[in-house]
């Protein structure tokens, strides 16, 4: 590394922030391309002819292969940096969403769902490298936390725009356009984006204020690694914040909100697509205010932020599912913003993965903890459709609010699930630490 030099960015400020914006908007077009099939769910299985149970699967694939791409994607990262696999996870998203657009049956579709979360699992990761090599290391945190910010964008797209497109065109027209934009992003990619500014000759992060200089690593470590991380409860109570927090609200927008209002709250598809924006953007206000309290509140976070927006959760979810006829609008509402509590809710499981853990260890804690919340929807997912396929109403000719009702008690175990293990590895995590006495056996 003596090779690097070990003196502030030089980078013009521009061109820091041109690979960002570019990065960036790859980010929103991954995000696009992952609520996709949320936003025409309806469409899609009458395009199939798929069962809910079929449906969920879509979802279920497309989540378990971005899950389990995050390790191979980390290990690609430290080896190629950013710009190659960026431009190779845009390609394979448009790829995946041209063979959506051209899908002539379920298992094609299958497919397409495996190419877009493996093209999917690269963007994120690769913009958070840039930030760390582009950016001042002082600046890091806010500029991570103003790129999912901005990249929650992508849902609105597939909302509104995507949605009104299909009714306004055809299946293979609206699709084919997503491929088409993933090609001209890859293409953006390659020709705008590097790796790290070149005056530097490697992916590291400078602290312009002390001068220091740290090689940015992405890997996640294999066997010894993942066994040390899971040992430590810090480790664990990540794992379970992040299982219980977001997994709802990100079974509802990546499939089953839209369904869930329009063919069983009798909604039309305006309405429920602005309770869905609410969703999305209460979560982009959220993001901030949740972060700062978790900032000033270190050793109260799950009980002061994680368990009430879990509790928060489950009692709109309980309310809405309980009344004996479709709910009012404005209690949809608040479903919407209940639900968005969860995903900045969620991000304190990384505060806790990056406390408790040796800088040599945090990837790997941190894709243990990031593999919670991916483990939760695709339970949630796969149980509503399954709880909707054995009522009878697994298409949208039977969709119907009883069968909802009941397909949506499914979340509340997981929930249940969640807190306790949130309440045994939050008092094991103080004792480790010196906060509370040790137990007596």
């Amino acid at each position: 590394m003596s090779q690097v030099p070990r003196s502030p960015v030089s980078t013009p400020e521009w061109r820091a922030w041109l690979v960002w914006s570019v990065g960036v908007a790859a980010y929103v077009l991954a995000i696009t391309n992952r609520t996709s099939l949320g936003a025409v769910g309806v469409e899609a299985a009458d395009r199939f002819q798929a069962d809910a149970s079929t449906l969920a699967l879509f979802a279920v694939v497309q989540l378990a292969v971005y899950g389990g791409m995050q390790i191979p994607i980390g290990v690609l990262l430290d080896r190629y940096g950013s710009r190659p696999i960026m431009t190779i996870g845009m390609l394979l998203m448009a790829a995946g969403q041209l063979t959506m657009a051209l899908s002539p049956s379920v298992g094609i579709a299958i497919v397409a769902r495996i190419l877009l979360g493996a093209g999917d699992a690269a963007i994120f990761p690769a913009v958070l490298r840039l930030v760390a090599t582009w950016f001042p290391a002082q600046r890091g945190p806010i500029m991570v936390q103003f790129t999912g910010i901005v990249g929650q964008a992508g849902q609105l797209i597939a909302l509104v725009p995507l949605a009104a497109l299909l009714h306004a065109t055809t299946w293979t027209i609206t699709f084919g356009s997503i491929a088409g934009l993933g090609v001209l992003f890859a293409i953006l990619v390659a020709l705008i984006i590097r790796n790290h500014p070149p005056e530097r000759n490697a992916d590291v992060t400078v602290n312009t204020d002390t001068g220091v200089i740290r090689v940015v690593t992405s890997a996640i470590d294999t066997g010894v690694g993942i066994r040390a991380a899971w040992a430590h409860p810090g480790t664990r109570l990540a794992f379970w914040s992040h299982f219980t927090s977001p997994f709802a609200g990100t079974a509802f927008i990546l499939l089953w909100g839209m369904p869930f209002l329009t063919a069983a709250q009798g909604l039309d598809t305006a309405h429920a697509a602005g309770i869905i924006s609410v969703y999305v953007i209460a979560g982009m206000v959220l993001g901030p205010v949740i972060g700062d309290l978790s900032r000033r509140l270190p050793n109260y976070r799950s009980m002061a932020l994680v368990l009430p927006a879990v509790g928060v959760q489950m009692l709109a979810w309980i309310v809405v599912i309980a009344l004996p006829g479709p709910a009012p609008l404005w209690l949809l509402y608040v479903l919407a913003v209940a639900l968005a509590t969860g995903g900045p809710a969620s991000m304190i499981a990384f505060d806790h993965a990056r406390t408790h853990n040796p800088s040599h260890r945090l990837s790997t804690a941190t894709g243990v903890t990031n593999a919670g919340g991916f483990i939760a929807a695709l339970i949630a997912i796969f149980l509503i459709g399954l709880a909707l396929d054995l009522q009878g109403a697994g298409t949208p000719e039977t969709y119907s609010l009883d069968a909802f009702r009941i397909a949506f008690l499914m979340p509340i175990p997981l929930w249940i699930l969640g807190v306790v293990f949130i309440l045994i590895e939050r008092k094991r995590t103080r004792i480790r630490i010196g906060l509370d006495p040790d137990r007596r056996r």
